[in-house]
């Protein structure tokens, strides 16, 4: 994990001073874990996540809210501040700082849609299928988020329809017992062999 981190570190910016890494991937698929080791390896790089950016009305219509509280913001160099939505009380908390630190990480299922890849420095893309992903996702939120899934899955079928974020993808990240393997995406730009980022 710490040769990843390195290799982010070496990225131009791509947000004002920021150095932007999406991490996209289905439902499930295991984005937040990895994102939250990945930041530890960068010496506690904040993470975005977009599960605080969306919204029950909005599992989707999110950007405008993305562009202007975060991305406008680190563009300029100066610290953003996001209202993270509370899933359970269904409204925005009170805003949260977010500096332009050298790297940040963007996490979320659309976290590499069209209209966000010109800020990326990376996009990740957590290689799981969807119906797998979504089985995990299922049995760890329970019988209490059943009727959030039934509505999320068809939700999330017609984004990756008309906004595909793998074919984009620079790396592909496969969890594996060892650790996590990392290899070039469709998007790639470079060539590096496949590797193993131990946790």
């Amino acid at each position: 994990m710490h040769l990843l981190a390195s290799r982010f570190r070496r990225l131009p910016p791509s947000c004002g001073p920021v150095r932007l890494i999406g991490v996209d991937g289905h439902a499930g698929s295991g984005k937040s874990t990895f994102a939250r080791r990945l930041a530890e390896s960068l010496g506690g790089a904040p993470v975005v996540r977009l599960d605080d950016i969306a919204s029950h009305t909005e599992l989707f219509g999110w950007t405008g809210r993305l562009h202007s509280q975060v991305l406008e913001p680190l563009s300029r160099g100066e610290t953003a501040h996001y209202a993270p939505y509370d899933w359970r009380a269904r409204r925005f908390g009170q805003p949260r700082p977010l500096p332009p630190a050298p790297v940040v990480l963007l996490e979320g299922v659309g976290a590499g849609r069209r209209a966000l890849r010109p800020y990326l420095a990376a996009l990740l893309w957590m290689e799981l299928p969807a119906e797998e992903a979504w089985a995990r996702g299922r049995a760890r939120d329970g019988e209490e988020q059943r009727e959030f899934w039934d509505r999320w899955v068809p939700a999330e079928r017609t984004h990756f329809a008309g906004d595909p974020s793998r074919p984009h993808a620079d790396l592909l990240v496969r969890q594996r017992p060892e650790g996590y393997e990392v290899l070039e995406g469709p998007g790639g730009r470079d060539t590096d062999r496949p590797r193993t980022h131990p946790e």
